[in-house]
């Protein structure tokens, strides 16, 4: 009874991390968003406790605390605190800044709290420091390798002076980097009230019954599952450089209570900015599997303990320094995608066809109507699959983002010179048809208010279709619509386009793919699509034959 005590204390916890640093950051993607998460680990670096938000943050916790370990040790101090960003450490690409803090009692280290959030600009070579065409690391903001950012609770001036030198948005990413220290101390007040009551040796012990649990429950979920080789092919389109097919592929073992992701045979790392790093791809593997083995359970290192992922070094998945990796969630959600197709047909219950995928995310900056630099940026919502029981799911944020949201038509329109004209779904294009039908993807219309703005961004799933599942149609395409100067054009990766007052942005994401014979829909749910207005009579009969 007091071990699950304990671990409600520590759930609870990571949450109240997780307000504290939504209520005190100033950066609308953190605050709405919620492009962030928070966690508390094991002395040895493993995660205990995790808070809902960006799922990509599950697989680097762990080893974004090792890496502090690695470095620094011993030489850790009550009161301190450290900061990285480094995506060859752990890390994801340079905007997600995890502060990490060392928890002690009485002088022993009984754990680490972190918190990782998304800075709206680090530096680099464009406004929100993710330049589409990027091709190497440099190019795409500071790096900070885990450097220690706090001594005797005390922040220390030279790195604050270095991170707001480093930013087009100063005043922001210091608020934001005091955000994500006020919940790394909320977690050490926590975790001293727990030591407090039940000792460090009571926290230890609750700590390995959760790991024991988390590990114990997925082993079963695998020993349930028929053992077999699973494998999985797909393309990236193009890598922001050029418009190549990319050839990327999984082969997923199960065997017993243990499952092994391979990406040999992969594309090298790209001279463009997809590329990730094996943290990343760590969260994207570790995601898809807690999917399969747990998808309600909390989330803690345990689980995670029969996985292991194999791929060679320097690919489009384990790129290296200096690699340019700024859209590393683009590849991500590549791996992601692999692994769930690859496992769809194990455990069609939980895993649809084909999704959009691709977070779609798009910067629009310029400056606002008092000249001041503005950055906005929001994940975008699409199609899912369908499954073999029901419909995909519509305007559902991608895999890869979790928790996350868009921005309100108010908030947007309020703290940045556009006005949201269009908020639909995507008819046009519609999903993949089949016995269920995939979920309908989005447009997302913005108008420019400022006389001088600019947009850039990097689309995934702008070639390859969504794919179906047993018989189902694949579903649609993602790509971004640019008006300007009375002239529309299409387009899905672009490094910059000038936009001036007036011009339009259309952000339209695709549907998801069908699942089984579209013949075999049932007819009410044809008519009731018809009625809804997400289908026409005509183009019912040519999808559904009806």
């Amino acid at each position: 009874m007091t071990l699950e005590i304990v671990h409600g204390k520590l759930l609870a916890t990571v949450d109240e991390m997780g307000a504290v640093l939504a209520r005190t950051s100033m950066s609308p993607v953190i605050y709405e968003v919620l492009d962030f998460a928070c966690g508390i680990c094991d002395p040895k670096g493993d995660l205990i406790a995790q808070a809902n938000g960006l799922t990509l943050f599950t697989g680097t916790f762990a080893a974004q605390v090792r890496f502090i370990i690695e470095k620094h040790g011993e030489r850790m101090q009550p009161g301190d605190a450290f900061i990285t960003n480094d995506p060859f450490h752990g890390g994801t690409h340079c905007c997600d800044m995890a502060v990490v803090k060392p928890l002690f009692h009485d002088g022993v280290r009984v754990g680490f709290a972190i918190s990782v959030a998304h800075w709206l600009d680090v530096g680099g070579a464009v406004a929100g420091s993710l330049p589409a065409d990027a091709t190497e690391v440099f190019q795409e903001g500071l790096r900070l390798p885990g450097i220690r950012l706090c001594r005797d609770g005390e922040l220390l001036e030279d790195v604050r002076d270095v991170i707001a030198a480093n930013s087009r948005l100063p005043k922001m990413a210091l608020g934001d980097l005091n955000a994500e220290l006020a919940a790394v101390n909320i977690a050490a007040a926590r975790i001293g009230e727990l030591c407090g009551r039940y000792g460090a040796d009571g926290l230890a012990e609750a700590f390995g019954h959760i790991l024991e649990t988390g590990e114990r429950e997925a082993r079963a979920a695998l020993a349930a599952l028929p053992d077999g080789i699973y494998e999985a092919e797909d393309f990236i389109d193009g890598d922001g450089r050029t418009e190549d097919r990319i050839p990327i592929q999984v082969s997923v073992r199960i065997e017993g209570e243990r499952l092994t992701a391979d990406f040999t045979g992969s594309s090298a790392a790209r001279p463009g900015p997809i590329n990730c790093t094996t943290g990343a791809l760590q969260s994207a593997v570790k995601s898809v599997f807690k999917a399969l083995v747990g998808p309600h359970a909390p989330s803690n290192e345990g689980w995670f303990r029969p996985v292991d992922i194999t791929v060679p070094e320097g690919t489009v998945f384990s790129a290296v320094s200096p690699s340019p990796i700024g859209w590393y969630y683009e590849g991500a959600a590549q791996a992601s995608e692999l692994v769930w197709k690859a496992l769809a047909p194990v455990a069609p219950e939980r895993f649809s066809a084909g999704s959009y995928m691709s977070l779609c995310a798009t910067y629009i900056c310029g400056e606002d109507r008092d000249g001041e630099a503005f950055v906005h940026i929001e994940p975008q919502h699409g199609g899912w699959g369908a499954t073999p029981e029901r419909d995909g799911a519509s305007g559902l944020i991608a895999i890869t983002d979790g928790d996350t949201y868009n921005l309100s038509a108010e908030l947007l329109e309020a703290k940045y010179p556009l006005r949201l004209v269009r908020y639909a779904f995507n008819t046009a294009e519609g999903p993949g048809a089949g016995r269920h039908r995939g979920g309908y993807g989005l447009v997302r219309e913005y108008e420019v208010l400022s006389d001088n703005a600019f947009t850039y961004a990097s689309l995934g799933r702008s070639v390859e279709q969504p794919w179906g599942a047993d018989g189902g149609a694949p579903g649609s395409r993602n790509y971004i619509e640019i008006t300007s100067g009375g002239k529309t054009r299409r387009v899905a990766r672009i490094p910059h386009a000038g936009l001036k007052k007036g011009d339009r942005v259309a952000i339209v994401t695709g549907g998801g793919g069908g699942w089984g014979d579209p013949a075999a829909r049932d007819r009410a749910a044809i008519e009731a699509d018809i009625a809804d207005g997400l289908i026409g009579a005509d183009e019912a009969r040519a999808a559904y034959g009806a």
